[in-house]
């Protein structure tokens, strides 16, 4: 099983690995900087190097194990490989999943409006929350506190909990820990200061400051009692 480097250091961006296993265009490493598709977030990009060739990382998914999809003839196995991953689209995707983190948070305790989806890209992201329809004045509160948040400075952090622990302790709610398959038993814990806890594997800034200013776009009705949320961060 490869072994996840992001889920501690999201600001790393080079690491050395082992090629353990080649299948077509796809290969596993026995460790990895990058993030595989998932949670709403688009996989990292990048490059793989090992005697003065270059692969260019085209995907990464994860199923049994983290598989990088290259382009040319993948390396062999057993090669030592660098691996860089893009640090601008990285970074892009550690801000808005965090600000998704914080506008659930916002959601959920001025409007009891929990989050159904997300998706986020590298210049905008979308949430869907149980809500039958926002007014204007409803977005001007929210881009309010949710800019209020932002400069409040609010240190980020994740940490691994059990899942006994978690399901104990922890707001259901917020960390939705039942979506997760009964197997995993080990929860990964992002906290914004106390403010929320939710259940991610994916990458995050380490304060809200780095968020720059939160500004909704757009909406769409999803049905009768759930709208979607369009958003930027200036």
């Amino acid at each position: 099983m490869t072994e996840a480097l992001y889920l501690d250091d999201s600001s790393d961006t080079e690491f050395e690995a082992t090629v353990e296993r080649v299948a077509d265009d796809r290969i596993v490493l026995d460790r990895t900087l990058f993030y595989p598709k998932g949670g709403g977030q688009p996989a990292d990009m990048g490059v793989l190097e090992a005697n003065g060739e270059t692969w260019r990382v085209t995907g990464v998914r994860k199923k049994d194990t983290i598989y990088h999809m290259v382009d040319g003839t993948p390396p062999e196995e057993g090669a030592t490989i660098t691996g860089r991953i893009d640090r601008e689209r990285r970074y892009a995707h550690m801000q808005y999943h965090t600000a998704q983190h914080l506008l659930s948070a916002v959601l959920l305790n001025e409007y009891d409006a929990q989050t159904t989806g997300n998706q986020l890209y590298t210049d905008r992201a979308r949430i869907d929350c149980a809500y039958e329809r926002f007014t204007d004045e409803e977005f001007t509160h929210i881009e309010s506190v949710m800019n209020g948040r932002i400069e409040d400075g609010l240190t980020v952090s994740w940490y691994e909990m059990s899942r006994d622990e978690a399901e104990a302790t922890l707001d259901p709610e917020r960390t939705r820990i039942h979506l997760l398959p009964e197997s995993i038993r080990e929860i990964r814990i992002v906290e914004i200061d106390d403010y929320d806890r939710t259940a991610c594997a994916g990458t995050h800034v380490e304060n809200t400051a780095e968020l720059g200013e939160f500004r909704i776009t757009g909406r769409e009705t999803k049905g009768t009692d759930e709208e979607r949320l369009k958003f930027v961060l200036d």
